[in-house]
């Protein structure tokens, strides 16, 4: 790619080491912040090579100015890449979008510790747990460490002082059970911490080690014939376990892991994220991520888990993923592990399913919406999974229907903005074809098709279905050869056993994935195909079992065949009829075309 002499002498300049690099505009905006191993090769590969990609195209168009910073590592540049992009939010950066304050949970650092939820993160020395993306999560969680140890919630100074000098009185909360009553001194200070530890380990998911203490303080409780405190301590141990068991998806062995997944359209991706301790979710979120210059899923990726890590402060050594990525600068004691089966694979697909039913939701609210920015997106997704050139806002559909041959029909559907267009469907009755030649059929209806576009000037289709796989597709081809219009309209045909699509002159077949949107229009267009095909062929099978012998008698037209089988009730009558009988019903020039169709008499 040409380059300005400014931009050569600035890459004349970049050392070879790990650092952030910084791409600016004609504006002095900031275009992209990115890291690398080593600096030159790196934004020099920006310049040296053609850029496949459209998007990275453009991006390299507008920069005319490059800064860098040099960091000690790759790890370094890591961090700083992130704090960057956050700091500047660039145009071309991947970004996560959800970019609202979640709750949290906090330990208040101070003597007789409140926990109560906040949005505020203060840097006061309290513990913060979260965030939370769901709020009912957060007060379900907020709930049963209230319920199993009963702390204060008033905002009281509760300091040595004030409590031994009798500063305060017992309240309601005191009364109702909710409060042991630290303020008048009727829980020591050594009894609320233990409280407090057991909830922070509740906090931070480790519900086993809460389950021990419950169990070993039951034990000693009964053991000293204290059997009303055991009671309650069993009643606490079976709400921990009942919230356990809501929340444990996986065997119990699998302890402090990053589970991420990630799934895409054509406008975004969505990456799910779940924290794994003790076989039991404690924290489950779906980013959305936009794409900037046409990154794979697994660069997208890449680039997400440090910034969601980084926003849950996970400290997890454990990642699992669906895919290899890059995890180059990542800190050195952090695993990356692609599951390929058991629980930890299950792990992977629940976090998948998250992912698409986060995906859908949006779908949907764009569609509520923006009705026609969600057709644009299930066309940008089409074209996409299709390889295509353009939008396939028209599409045409081909389907044949026959019964060993007979009274073959064939049928085009047509789709425009992903919609069915009835009223430019259209039948075709086979006339070149003898016998069922399925193939040789198709060739006909598309030549037909297409040439009479061709003839009358009308627009062509981005796309063009076929309803067969590889033998119906090369005869389609075939058709649009003779008509010089290969190249003109992109041809997929799609085999209905595996729903494998094939693309002309490629062997291999393309699978797309079930729960695609793509997918299902592509069957969508099929189906409609087959039905108005296989209607047109039972229209024409219909009509063909109500035809007769009389049918093919000159002159004789529908009512005089009414009328003559009205009078003789059958055809078989009607052949043996003399010439006086036909006379009664109708005159002789018909009469006569009769008895010379059916005896070759004149």
């Amino acid at each position: 790619m040409e380059k300005s002499p400014h931009i050569q002498r600035l890459l004349d300049r970049l050392p070879n080491a790990p650092g952030v690099y910084q791409h600016y505009d004609s504006q002095g905006r900031l275009l992209y912040v990115g890291k690398a191993k080593d600096l030159k090769k790196r934004v020099a590969s920006y310049f040296s090579k053609t850029q496949d990609n459209g998007k990275t195209r453009l991006l390299v168009s507008k920069i005319v100015d490059i800064k860098w910073l040099v960091t000690p590592t790759e790890a370094d540049a890591l961090l700083l890449e992130n704090s960057l992009i956050k700091e500047h939010k660039p145009l071309y950066n991947i970004q996560l979008k959800d970019d609202k304050t979640y709750p949290f949970i906090v330990i208040k650092k101070e003597r007789f510790p409140r926990v109560f939820p906040t949005r505020q993160l203060l840097r006061d020395g309290s513990e913060y747990f979260g965030p939370y993306p769901s709020v009912k999560t957060m007060h379900t969680v907020l709930d049963l460490c209230r319920k199993l140890y009963p702390i204060r919630t008033c905002r009281l100074p509760l300091t040595k002082a004030n409590v031994d000098g009798g500063k305060f009185r017992e309240c309601l909360e005191y009364h109702i059970g909710n409060c042991l009553a630290p303020c008048v001194g009727k829980q020591s200070e050594a009894s609320y911490e233990e409280s407090i530890v057991a909830i922070r380990a509740i906090l931070k998911g480790n519900l086993l080690d809460v389950v021990n203490l419950l169990e070993e303080a039951m034990a000693a409780a009964a053991a000293d014939f204290r059997f009303e405190e055991a009671a309650r301590f069993k009643t606490r141990l079976e709400a921990v376990k009942r919230f356990q068991a809501k929340n444990t998806v996986v065997h119990p062995t699998i302890h402090n892991v990053d589970v991420f997944s990630i799934v895409s359209d054509a406008r975004a991706a969505y990456v799910n994220f779940l924290k794994i301790l003790n076989g039991s979710i404690v924290q489950g979120h779906t980013s959305e991520v936009k794409r900037r210059l046409g990154e794979s899923d697994a660069e997208v990726l890449a680039a997400a888990i440090p910034l969601i890590r980084d926003k849950f402060n996970s400290e997890s050594t454990w990642v699992y993923t669906p895919m290899a990525v890059d995890c180059t600068g990542m800190p050195d004691h952090i695993t990356f592990h692609v599951p390929q089966r058991g629980d930890k694979k299950r792990l992977i697909e629940l976090s998948e399913r998250n992912a698409t039913y986060a995906m859908r939701d949006r779908q949907k609210q764009l569609e509520q919406t923006d009705p026609e920015q969600a057709v644009t997106r299930l066309l940008e997704t089409a074209a996409s999974d299709l390889r295509l050139q353009t939008l396939p806002r028209h599409i045409e559909c081909f389907d044949n229907s026959n019964i060993q041959g007979t009274n073959p029909a064939s049928a085009c559907v047509v789709f425009r903005d992903g919609k069915p267009a009835k009223a430019d469907y259209r039948k075709f009755n086979i006339k070149t074809v003898v016998g069922p030649d399925d193939f040789a059929s198709m060739r006909e209806v598309v030549y037909r098709r297409y040439k009479r576009l061709s003839e009358d000037g009308e627009g062509l289709p981005q796309l063009v279905v076929i309803d067969g796989g590889k033998g119906q597709l090369s005869h389609a081809m075939e058709a649009l050869d003779e008509l010089g219009l290969r190249g003109e309209i992109a041809v997929i045909g799609i085999a209905k056993r595996l729903e494998e699509i094939y693309f002309p002159g490629d062997s291999i077949p393309l699978y797309i994935d079930k729960r695609s949107s793509t997918l299902r229009l592509i069957q969508q267009l099929r189906d409609e195909a087959h039905r108005f095909s296989l209607a047109h062929h039972r229209k024409r099978r219909s009509k063909a079992a109500l035809r007769s012998e009389l049918d093919d008698i000159a002159g004789v037209g529908p009512a005089t065949r009414r009328a003559l089988l009205a009078h003789f009730k059958t055809v078989a009558a009607i052949r043996e009829a003399s010439e006086e009988a036909l006379l009664a019903v109708v005159n002789k020039r018909v009469a006569a075309a009769i008895l010379q169709h059916f005896r070759g008499e004149s």
